[in-house]
């Protein structure tokens, strides 16, 4: 369905939206609710009040894009909605908790092995730094 690398984000709604909104109202979510920017090229997704309806909303480098998925049977399974200080908090997800969500499967029920992530490097110092106490290039241009 998408062809997602790992480094895309994908943020969740999770809070319930009304599906007659089109490309700018959920560009007005994504902005408002969400405090991301639309046009970062991330995926947006938000889901109807029954579960059962979702719309993804994408910037593709030239405009909008807009998807949906209606279930016959059944409802995705969204996170909780989450609230921090009094603030909506959006969620995050990788490109495998969206597969599963849109095959139907609970993430909360899933068991993740251990594997490695490579931690976010936040400025070119620390990158010299972290690379020299992982024995790499001491010096980078």
């Amino acid at each position: 369905m998408f062809n997602l690398s790992p480094s895309d984000r994908i943020f969740l709604c999770t809070k319930p939206t009304d599906m007659r909104k089109s490309f700018t109202g959920l560009f007005a979510l994504v902005q408002n609710h969400l405090k991301q920017d639309p046009f970062s090229g991330s995926l947006y997704f938000f889901r109807s009040q029954r579960g059962n309806f979702i719309k993804a909303l994408w910037w593709d480098t030239d405009g909008f894009a807009l998807f949906a998925k209606k279930l016959e049977i059944g409802t995705f399974s969204f996170p909780e909605v989450r609230f921090v200080n009094g603030e909506y908090e959006p969620v995050e997800i990788k490109r495998a908790d969206l597969m599963m969500l849109l095959e139907g499967i609970d993430t909360k029920s899933v068991k993740r092995l251990k594997r490695y992530q490579r931690q976010e490097v936040a400025s070119a110092n620390d990158s010299k730094t972290f690379q020299k106490k992982q024995g790499a290039l001491t010096t980078i241009s």
